[in-house]
């Protein structure tokens, strides 16, 4: 297997799986539609993405040294990804397009840079392909993983859009919101239980 499909596999891998933003962009889509969910996607593979650059030509190796960094990463993502859980969950189920409410480009690139998934994925792939010296294989990296993200994304918001119909079912937006807002509450919790371990 070339290095390129190894790349494309594990990024597939790792976009796609179940996880904070996805979540954010399921709940979005069922919420606001695809078309006003596209600037957090696209904010969330931006905000990936310079991540992954910015671990790939060194950030990997300063932070190493920075004592506590990662934990503290850790509790700080826990509670951004609980109070984005809180806001879903809590959310009005009238559906009123109010621009303010709409998911924001900051939000989806804050959200990956408080992401223990994302400094994850962009660690372990820096380090599985052997990436800190080769900025030419980075580059190469980066250029798949970038329309792969984005894809992803989008197809959990574009999931989320096909899910409107819960919209049209009693309670269904409430019950809904509560679910996903829910999973994002449970995930944080599950990231401070195992920071503070």
């Amino acid at each position: 297997m070339s290095v390129s499909v190894a790349m494309f596999l594990f990024s597939v891998s790792m976009s796609i799986s179940p996880g904070p933003v996805n979540m954010m962009s399921l709940s979005s889509g069922v919420n606001y539609g695809f078309k006003r969910t596209f600037p957090f996607v696209s904010g969330a593979t931006v905000g990936f993405t310079i991540l992954l650059i910015i671990t790939g030509v060194g950030l990997a190796n300063t932070l190493s040294h920075i004592n506590g960094f990662y934990e503290i990463l850790e509790y700080i993502g826990a509670v951004y990804i609980g109070y984005m859980g809180y806001k879903i969950m809590f959310s009005s189920t009238d559906i009123k397009l109010k621009e303010e409410k709409l998911p924001k480009f900051y939000q989806g690139f804050l959200m990956q840079w408080l992401n223990p998934k994302a400094w994850i994925a962009c660690l372990s792939g820096i380090v599985a392909f052997n990436l800190k010296d080769s900025y030419m294989m980075l580059l190469v990296f980066v250029s798949i993983y970038f329309p792969t993200c984005y894809i992803s994304l989008a197809a959990w918001a574009l999931l989320g859009s096909k899910m409107q119909f819960i919209n049209k079912v009693k309670n269904g937006i409430k019950i809904f919101n509560t679910l996903t807002g829910g999973v994002l509450i449970v995930v944080a919790i599950y990231l401070l239980y195992t920071a503070y371990k």
